[in-house]
């Protein structure tokens, strides 16, 4: 089974690809001049286009400049879930690390919150009795170890006992291995821990949508 939060991927191919790299260049602090070369257009084409984005979202624009205050006046920022990426030299940086920083600063909330989400979302997967019921498996982490035995250095997220309990985790995606005449009962099983991933609720201030599908392999399901 292979489930992810993507809709609509097949019918707008090329203009879902662009969009995808013009929201990721935004979202990791990109120039025109990186940009204009990723699109294969001109800096002017490619920083118009930066500007039209912004301005049909200035609330993304000041959200951004508030976590650069912040990287520079707390030194950190912060994930949904509280974790913290620090910027300890913020204040003795040169022009070319504050940049790094501020990216950073733009791009850890976002990229690492969304890992927080996907995170919370396989242990909801992973603790459902009835996927256990019915046969049904997810790995957390890939470790080829023995029952109870902890990776060297385990982050507390990173590992639970269960090792060789299901396959993979690839982004937002997660892809489980099951008996195929349960495939759709456990599909709907997953969607619904994928919604409300925390704790069997939703705290977020948006719908999570899923896009689920039953495959023989992971080919088929892409």
């Amino acid at each position: 089974m292979n489930t992810k939060k993507s809709k609509n991927k097949d019918a707008f191919g090329s203009e879902r690809r662009k969009a995808k790299m013009l929201n990721f260049s935004i979202a990791y602090g990109k120039t025109a001049v990186g940009l204009a070369r990723d699109w294969k257009v001109s800096v002017r084409e490619a920083r118009e286009t930066v500007e039209r984005w912004y301005k049909e979202r200035k609330e993304v624009l000041a959200w951004q400049e508030k976590r650069k205050k912040e990287a520079t006046t707390l030194k950190y920022v912060c994930t949904l879930l509280g974790r913290a990426r620090s910027f300890p030299s913020v204040h003795y940086a040169t022009a070319s690390q504050r940049g790094h920083i501020e990216r950073a600063a733009i791009n850890t909330p976002v990229q690492g919150s969304a890992a927080d989400v996907a995170m919370c979302a396989m242990l909801e997967i992973s603790r459902n009795a009835r996927l256990k019921e019915l046969g049904w498996k997810l790995l957390l982490q890939v470790w080829i170890i023995g029952p109870g035995t902890p990776p060297p250095n385990p982050h507390p997220l990173d590992w639970f006992p269960v090792p060789r309990a299901g396959l993979l985790q690839v982004h937002d995606e997660v892809i489980l291995e099951g008996p195929t005449e349960s495939a759709e009962v456990a599909k709907a099983i997953v969607v619904e821990c994928m919604e409300k991933p925390f704790d069997g609720k939703n705290i977020l201030s948006v719908d999570l949508a899923v896009d689920a599908k039953c495959a023989q392999n992971w080919y088929s399901a892409k």
